[in-house]
């Protein structure tokens, strides 16, 4: 009697022990769609994105493809609320610089501190002048309008006198005669580079001249995700690419191959390297492939549609061009995957202290083939003797709120003639201003 006492308390007891244990790991649950944040994973969401956290994503970090379910969560941005606002590093001070722009992309800061900003979808670009004692732009006005998706913005040539200002259309490279202080065209449109390869996917054309003016690179995205551009049909032709061009337009031919959707692109000005801003492809899992930021070596090969990240094979493609496992490049810095990478500058001013000088910044437009949000801010790559670290550093954040809604989406990053970060944003309609308070 006494052993059949026992033996029901025995498993009274470890009844009781199995129910706190099925609720602990109830409550403990890691969701298969979010990122297991309790190990060293390297991969994160929006969640651990805050002003001064650093990243390093390496090679030997890439999952298998298919590791996750591929997702779609799109971002249709959110109004902001009354007492959100973007969280810079502390000693920064955030200011909305303007929110009566439509869509604002690329902004470049023009020779004389006018501050130019493409309106893609509605066709113009607009230019913002001076500040009024509360931060906000002091005079608007619209430089050229009846563009066709107009993105890039250039000044060539380089300098303190300008005599042109390039914009990157759709379908062609255009220009503008200019004098620095212009608040509309002085003349008439000319165009460039005629028939580039047009929309509806990837529309967006970056432009950069050389540091000795001698070269203008564009840049071209892809038509498709992926797709077998050996195919005469495939829509690829010049895509993917980033060509180059005197300013004139002539001699255009392809300067680097295998870059799925590289329109951010500008010139370190301590190399004179090209450098670019790459979303890579969809649909092989929330953390593959990385996104990307590197230098452009002339002639080199970055993967699409075959490969990415080096030498690693696209399933979707077994078996094809192996003999371009070697030649393809692992990018100088690897991004979260899906984050969109978009607008990039070099910090050539002097307002920030001394560690930011020469650094590069990106804008980060935010993920949507993925489980989780990530993107959504503006991060800082440190550059040594040059040279990309690997690293990156979340400097703007805050554009996702916390139930996971955005209602901003950095595009374009420029350095005032102060020396503030300006940071257009699609998602809100403005252009922030961030500056040191010393």
């Amino acid at each position: 009697m006494k052993l059949v006492y026992r033996s029901a308390i025995f498993a009274a007891c470890a009844a009781l022990l199995l129910f706190v244990a099925a609720q602990w790991r109830s409550a403990h649950a890691q969701d298969a769609s979010q990122p297991d944040n309790s190990t060293n994973s390297v991969f994160n969401d929006f969640r651990q994105e805050t002003p001064g956290h650093m990243h390093h994503i390496t090679v030997s970090d890439l999952p298998q493809p298919y590791a996750t379910k591929s997702s779609a969560v799109f971002s249709r941005p959110v109004p902001r609320p009354a007492d959100v606002w973007p969280q810079a590093p502390s000693g920064f001070k955030v200011q909305l610089y303007s929110a009566d722009l439509k869509g604002p992309r690329i902004i470049v800061a023009a020779p004389n501190g006018d501050l130019f900003v493409s309106e893609t979808n509605a066709g113009k670009v607009m230019v913002l002048r001076g500040m009024t004692a509360d931060g906000k732009a002091e005079q608007t006005s619209e430089f050229a309008s009846g563009l066709r998706l107009p993105f890039g913005i250039a000044f060539y040539p380089r300098g303190p006198n300008p005599q042109y200002v390039y914009i990157g259309n759709t379908d062609k490279v255009v220009r503008y005669p200019y004098q620095n202080g212009d608040l509309k065209a002085r003349g008439p449109q000319e165009t460039i580079v005629p028939d580039l390869p047009a929309g509806p996917n990837h529309f967006a054309k970056g432009v950069a001249f050389s540091l000795d003016n001698k070269r203008m690179f564009i840049s071209v995205g892809s038509h498709t995700n992926v797709t077998d551009i050996d195919k005469p049909d495939s829509g690829e032709y010049h895509r993917a690419d980033i060509l180059v061009a005197n300013p004139d337009g002539s001699n255009l031919q392809v300067y680097a191959t295998g870059i799925r959707n590289g329109s951010g692109i500008t010139i370190n000005p301590q190399t004179g390297e090209l450098w670019t801003s790459v979303n890579e492809r969809d649909e092989l899992g929330d953390n593959l492939p990385p996104d990307y930021v590197t230098h452009v070596q002339e002639g080199g090969f970055y993967g699409w549609p075959w490969y990415y990240t080096g030498g690693h094979p696209d399933p979707r493609f077994p078996g094809k061009h192996p003999e371009l496992k070697d030649k393809a490049i692992v990018p100088d810095v690897l991004l979260e995957p899906h984050n969109a990478s978009l607008g990039l500058v070099f910090y050539e001013g002097k307002q920030f202290p001394k560690e930011y000088r020469g650094q590069l910044f990106v804008a980060e437009h935010g993920s949507w083939n993925r489980s989780v949000r990530t993107g959504y801010e503006v991060i800082m790559a440190p550059i040594k003797d040059g040279h990309a670290t690997g690293s990156y550093e979340d400097f703007l954040t805050g554009f996702v709120l916390p139930d996971g809604s955005c209602w901003g989406r950095p595009v374009g990053v420029a350095v005032a003639q102060d020396g503030s970060l300006m940071v257009t944003d699609d998602g809100s309609n403005s252009v922030w201003r961030v500056s040191y308070q010393k």
